[in-house]
């Protein structure tokens, strides 16, 4: 421990430290509690394991496809779909944010639509862009896309209008323009902002994928899904169910590590 620290203050680590790893070890905890309570009960029978699967068969299920690696090809595809979109959704939607940003009048012009296409179901969308875009991968990307990318606008664009008036009348007063207040106040103010909307636009861009393989693909985890459950194989729907969440939860955590390092600079 850094010798530099006072004895409170060592305390106070410490104790945190001790928090974190109450919190992680009751996370597991819970996890296999209700793991292994989903296995009890499938196996006496209180859940019908036709319906419900069990843990044991979601796992021989995995097994099985990984031997020709075809669990491995549909989990690469989603992922793929899921990433490009995603980087997709945060170009366009910084993009659409800094020139709503530049145009206030353009930006009231927009607003109305964005606030309506934002609360469209998308859905709805989906057999729409089949027709349009035909059933392959874009179909799936303009799906994605079209979840995340209308909320994401919004909210960067609020976040850029609320940012410190101060420090942009400082820039002018300097000489400066719109394009020095940008890029030496507004995004640099507001990267939390910008992370914060990258950790829900990961989320959202996996549901958009999803919902756009239920309807244009032959492979992935919610063709998986939808082919599963139309042949009532739900071992593999619950399997395919299990290894989202686990993707979910892993894209996530790659976004706190990035909001972790750049805190740190």
């Amino acid at each position: 421990m850094d010798k530099s620290l006072s004895a409170a203050q060592a305390r106070f680590l410490k104790a945190r430290s001790r928090h974190h790893h109450l919190i992680l070890a009751g996370q597991i905890l819970l996890f296999f509690l209700f793991v292994g309570i989903w296995e009890f009960t499938a196996r006496v029978g209180i859940l019908n394991d036709f319906i419900f699967s069990s843990p044991s068969r979601m796992a021989v299920c995995f097994i099985q496809m990984t031997k020709d690696f075809s669990i491995f090809t549909h989990i690469g595809i989603t992922l793929a779909e899921t990433v490009g979109s995603f980087f997709l959704v945060m170009g366009l939607s910084l993009a659409t944010a800094m020139l709503l940003w530049a145009i206030p009048s353009l930006a009231e012009l927009l607003e109305p639509y964005l606030v309506m296409l934002n609360s469209l179901p998308k859905s709805a969308l989906a057999p729409v862009l089949i027709v349009w875009l035909g059933n392959n991968v874009k179909t799936i990307v303009v799906a994605a896309v079209s979840v995340a990318v209308f909320g994401s606008m919004m909210t960067l664009h609020t976040g850029f209008k609320n940012s410190d008036p101060d420090k942009a009348k400082l820039i002018y007063t300097l000489g400066g323009n719109k394009r020095n207040v940008l890029f030496k106040v507004l995004i640099p103010s507001s990267i939390p902002l910008i992370i914060n909307n990258m950790k829900v636009n990961i989320g959202l861009c996996l549901v958009g994928v999803i919902i756009g393989e239920f309807l244009a693909a032959d492979k992935g985890l919610g063709y998986l899904i939808i082919y599963g459950s139309q042949v009532f194989k739900m071992d593999l729907v619950m399997m395919s169910i299990v290894i989202l969440c686990i993707l979910s939860m892993g894209l996530y955590r790659l976004i706190s590590m990035l909001e972790k390092r750049v805190n740190r600079q």
